[in-house]
């Protein structure tokens, strides 16, 4: 049954089981909703840089932080569509555009959508993040035909303003309800290793569990540390608790493609295939997410290989 109304307790009580019995019950429900053995790839391109106003403390690309990040404008239409068509050809079914705005303006939602219209006609989802959206700049959007568009929680409620004080949770909220309203599909998620205690992060899965429906793409990005952001230095979360945030919120959200999103990098071979055995069936494809390094092309196709893992030649759907 899907339930709509976890409470952070009970949440708690979830990551909270002994490791073998959490990833066991989560790799069941992972294996009666979708094929186990496939993962979708989507590919993440910066196409605005640098510059935004936010004091995000795990963001290179604030304006507020010294990271040395070179800003670049909006790319336009035809080099956008050029980056999809060769996210298209290392096997991404999903596109995703990420602009560096805190809210972006009538003038520039108009741009991105241009540029979703010629992205859809390559036969790829797409998906984009641009920061806060008013109901009438995300009905633009899914005029142009936009399949998803991305905005993460990052963290719970409590531990919100230790991360974020230029944006509110109901601000994010809100973003969130103009999208939905809108028609387009939710990608939303957080972060993890960012300082928070494991209360945190069921507080965060308990906010994207209450969402109805839930979120049909589910990010869990593992804190990547740059110098000159605040969260340089902030002790590294276990990967086992990784793990355990990602069967969570398999369980939780058993329709949601949930994927394993930043900190790949970093991350062991094993730590990767705990996730993916965890429920995760999402990857980012390609160098670079943003502007923080990704496992390469080799490296990932090294990994499917030696698992027996494909990528999907169509988008994930839950049984």
């Amino acid at each position: 049954m899907i339930r709509h109304d976890w409470t952070q307790a009970e949440v708690q009580e979830v990551l909270d089981r002994p490791f073998h019995d959490l990833l066991a019950e989560a790799h069941s429900v992972h294996h009666d909703r979708f094929d186990r053995n496939e993962i979708e790839g989507a590919l993440l391109v910066s196409i605005k840089t640098g510059g935004c106003s936010e004091d995000c403390a795990y963001c290179p690309q604030s304006a507020r932080h010294q990271t040395g990040l070179e800003r670049q404008g909006l790319l336009s239409t035809e080099e956008i569509v050029a980056a999809a068509r060769e996210a298209k050809a290392v096997g991404a079914t999903r596109f995703c555009m990420g602009a560096a705005w805190r809210s972006p303006s009538d003038r520039q939602v108009d741009a991105v959508a241009a540029a979703v219209r010629e992205v859809a006609e390559l036969e790829l989802e797409t998906c984009a993040t641009l920061g806060m959206l008013t109901a009438e700049q995300a009905e633009v959007l899914a005029a142009a035909g936009l399949d998803y568009y991305n905005h993460n929680l990052d963290t719970s409620p409590d531990f919100y303003g230790e991360i974020v004080t230029t944006r509110t949770y109901d601000d994010r909220l809100a973003t969130l309800a103009n999208v939905r309203a809108a028609g387009v599909s939710l990608c939303c998620g957080g972060i993890v290793g960012m300082g928070e205690t494991r209360e945190d992060r069921a507080g965060l899965l308990a906010q994207l569990a209450s969402m109805e429906p839930h979120p049909e793409s589910v990010p869990i990005n593992l804190l990547v540390q740059v110098p000159g952001t605040p969260l340089h230095g902030v002790e590294p979360l276990d990967g086992l608790e990784l793990v355990r945030t990602i069967a969570a919120a398999r369980l939780l959200m058993p329709r949601s493609v949930v994927r394993l999103s930043a900190g790949r990098e970093s991350m062991s071979d094993e730590l990767q295939t705990l996730c993916l055995h965890a429920g995760a069936n999402s990857i980012f494809l390609g160098e670079k997410l943003l502007t923080t390094p990704n496992a390469g092309p080799d490296q990932d196709q090294r990994l499917l290989d030696k698992l027996g893992v494909r990528l999907t030649s169509e988008p994930v759907l839950a049984r």
